[in-house]
């Protein structure tokens, strides 16, 4: 019945904002408590101001956190259970019909979300990193950032829901199927033309000049067997004072971009054992494994929501008393995240272990105490928490806490 999957659901929902906020809290506290000391394996090479600072920007980033995960789970109350949804449905199925309901539809609740979200994005970007000296984004260009955005969202995105939502309603029964061959075809295209054709719109890239970090690099590449389309550095710094390097591209459009922040900091040889771990992820095949993984997921996702758009209690139970295959679609992909997140222990303990192999490939093709000590003046310079909470790290980090990582590495390079 209706009140009882309605009951479930508000269940999913408050065990979700529960969890989320008691592991937060846990990881302040943990953090505060260790704040007055350097962790014993880093007191020579972090300083206590260092330290101090890293703890306090972790604790602001938390608690904006929680008002963040509160402010989504009231919209969502807003929208399935407060009426909103059933609102915006009756103002469009007045005003359009068809696929241009279904896409007008799906819009209004993406941009319901922006507007939302936006008022603590602007808190994090000019007040939490511009207390930590990260800021380096100006309001103009902050909103030149958000209206290319938008645009480009509406260019690719609206095409996508009108392809998604006509196999919805014309493919049958196994509409679920053929939405998932596209859906994975689209994202392979976006995959080949993100480099060349969407990030130049928001920074520039320039080649790698020639010197002793190119030659290393093209060494490293080659010893690794690696053909990339380019070496790039990014003007990463008009935004931010992070530091990152990373892949991107699919196939024989790969790139390797470095910000022009890690080059700042980094020694050659510390970029050459950074690049090393990256070079690890293709090497152990990790990236491939990730995007099967996830047109895996993606797959059963559109599966489940076949089996459930066809019960009118799916939607009732969430406060709209009409049927659609726009509303199915919304309704799915608000609910499904309270329903997966205890899953995410399991995918962050996949995805450190995939930096553990990263690290040990880096440290055969590269110098691990040079990983080390890029490692150490990443954590220091981007301010990341030397003591996490470690069930609140088991949820959320994608990378081993900074002591285990270093501590791996050290017996890698002692064992070599």
């Amino acid at each position: 019945m209706p009140s009882t999957l309605t009951f479930f659901f508000l269940l999913a929902l408050a065990c979700f904002l529960l969890t989320q906020s008691l592991l937060k809290w846990r990881h302040i506290r943990h953090i505060q408590a260790h704040r007055a000391q350097v962790p014993a394996e880093f007191s020579h090479r972090i300083s206590l101001a260092s330290h101090q600072k890293a703890a306090d920007y972790t604790v602001d980033r938390s608690r904006l956190a929680l008002v963040g995960q509160l402010s989504e789970s009231v919209l969502l109350l807003v929208l399935t259970l407060g009426g909103g949804l059933a609102l915006l449905h009756d103002f469009w199925a007045t005003h359009s019909s068809g696929l241009s309901y279904g896409l007008a539809l799906i819009l209004s609740v993406l941009g319901l979300s922006a507007l939302v979200d936006l008022p603590l994005t602007l808190y994090k970007q000019f007040v939490i990193e511009a207390r930590y000296g990260f800021n380096r984004m100006r309001l103009g260009l902050f909103f030149s950032d958000l209206a290319r955005s938008t645009a480009l969202g509406l260019l690719i995105g609206a095409p996508l829901i009108l392809v998604v939502l006509w196999l919805m309603e014309r493919m049958g029964d196994d509409w679920w199927l053929t939405t998932w061959i596209f859906w994975c075809s689209f994202n392979l295209l976006l995959l080949f033309i993100y480099p060349t054709w969407i990030a130049p719109l928001f920074n520039k890239f320039t080649p790698l000049a020639e010197g002793e970090m190119k030659t290393r690099i093209e060494d490293l590449l080659q010893r690794c067997g690696f053909n990339a389309a380019g070496l790039f550095v990014m003007d990463g710094s008009k935004r931010s004072g992070h530091g990152n390097a990373y892949f991107t591209g699919f196939g024989r459009n790969k790139r390797i971009v470095f910000f022009d922040t890690l080059l700042e900091r980094l020694s050659p040889g510390e970029i050459e054992a950074v690049l090393a771990h990256e070079l690890g992820h293709f090497r152990k095949h990790h990236v491939l494994q990730r995007l099967l993984l996830s047109f895996a997921g993606s797959l059963l996702l559109l599966w489940l929501l076949g089996q459930l758009m066809h019960y009118p209690t799916f939607y009732n139970a969430l406060g709209v008393p009409t049927q659609s295959t726009a509303l199915a679609l919304i309704l799915f992909f608000l609910v499904i995240p309270l329903f997966l997140f205890p899953l995410g222990p399991l995918s962050s303990r996949w995805s450190r272990r995939h930096e553990f192999e990263a690290d040990a490939y880096a440290a055969e093709h590269a110098s691990a105490s040079d990983l080390v000590r890029a490692l150490v003046k990443l954590y220091d310079d981007n301010a990341a928490t030397l003591t996490p909470d470690p069930l609140h790290s088991l949820f959320y980090d994608s990378h081993p806490p900074a002591a285990q990582r270093i501590a791996h590495l050290q017996r890698l390079e002692n064992a070599a």
